[in-house]
């Protein structure tokens, strides 16, 4: 059986801190109806000299309680201010989280995109 690509949700925005040292969800995405890919960018061009920035990955792998995947710490400016969040394949019980914590500087915006794609079969 071929798989297929059976939906196809996208997550598009600004996020902003309400506080400093405050975790804010970027995308937060819950168990679906099969397996799933998600993959997405943060723009980070915003931050300027004195802002620092903390991104979180997580992933339930049981389904239930989140576990730190991967911690990006950036301070502004930044040479490269696309970050990427490469393709993860994930059981339809897992669930997938992004956030953002602003440690310093004045609050900023940052736009993001995702995308997730459930899987099926033909």
């Amino acid at each position: 059986m071929p798989v297929v690509v059976a939906s196809k949700t996208k997550y598009y925005g600004t996020v902003t801190p309400s506080a400093l040292n405050t975790e804010t969800t970027v995308v937060e995405i819950g168990a679906q109806s099969d397996d799933y890919i998600v993959e997405g960018y943060i723009d980070v061009s915003q931050l300027q000299t004195g802002d620092a920035l903390e991104i979180r990955e997580y992933i339930a792998v049981d389904g239930s309680n989140y576990q730190l995947f991967i911690r990006t710490t950036l301070s502004g400016p930044v040479s490269e201010p696309v970050i990427r969040f490469h393709a993860k394949t994930l059981l339809a019980f897992m669930k997938y989280k992004v956030t953002i914590v602003q440690t310093s500087g004045s609050l900023k915006g940052f736009p993001y995109g995702f995308v997730l794609e459930v899987l099926g079969t033909a």
